[in-house]
Order: C-alpha cells, then structure tokens, then sequence
C-alpha cells in the first residue's frame, strides 16, 4: 500500500521559516514527480512547487519563487519543502502528490496534508 505523509506544518511568524516533509512508504520516492500543493478553505487547491523525476529540475508558483525551494531526502524516501520569509497568505494546508510520469501528470499519490499557519 502506498503511503505519502506530510510532517512540518506549524504555527510560525510572518518572516520565519518551516521544512515540511513528504515520506512515502510503498514506493521509491527518487523516481516520482512529486509536487506540493495548498488548500485554503473556499478556494481552489494551488500547485506552489514540484520536482521532476527524471531530471530533479524545481519548479515555483511565482507566488513563492525565490522563498520556498524543494529538494529530495532520498536516504528517508522524502521530498522536502523548504519554506523562508514566510507571509501571512501563506497560511494553508500543505499536500504533496506523487507522479510517475511527469510534474503535468494526474498525480496519482497523494498525502493528507500538514497545516501551515502564519501570524502572530
């Protein structure tokens, strides 16, 4: 049975920073396009990030270019979110998704998200 489970999500600062973390369990992670989505109650889910299988390039929302950067933790099965200069429209739920084929894929893993929520 294949597993994604989101870790990380807090209550930070506007200015501060969160790791979130996707592990799987079930498959190879290093393989999978994995994304990072976020949902706030009443909007749609948005695509903020996603790291390709086969080449490991990143790609941004422009809403987070230049603060969130992914990366792979291949020796835990896990895609991590790095999330710097954090807004307070930033707060949401955090889901990854796992693809075989491609970072425009249908996604066909998904996690139950983390909650990530900034103020003071």
């Amino acid at each position: 049975q294949v597993q994604l489970v989101e870790s990380g999500g807090d209550l930070v600062q506007p200015g501060g920073s969160l790791r979130l973390s996707c592990a799987a369990s079930g498959i190879t992670l290093d393989i999978y396009s994995v994304a990072w989505f976020r949902q706030v109650p009443g909007k749609e889910r948005e695509a903020i990030s996603c790291i390709e299988g086969s080449d490991d390039r990143p790609k941004y929302h422009d809403s987070v270019k230049g603060r969130f950067t992914v990366s792979r933790e291949n020796a835990k099965n896990a895609v991590l979110l790095q999330m710097n200069n954090l807004k307070p429209e930033d707060t949401a739920v955090y889901i990854c998704a796992a693809d075989l084929l491609s970072c425009t894929g249908r996604f066909d893993y998904w996690g139950q998200g983390t909650q990530v929520t900034v103020g003071s």
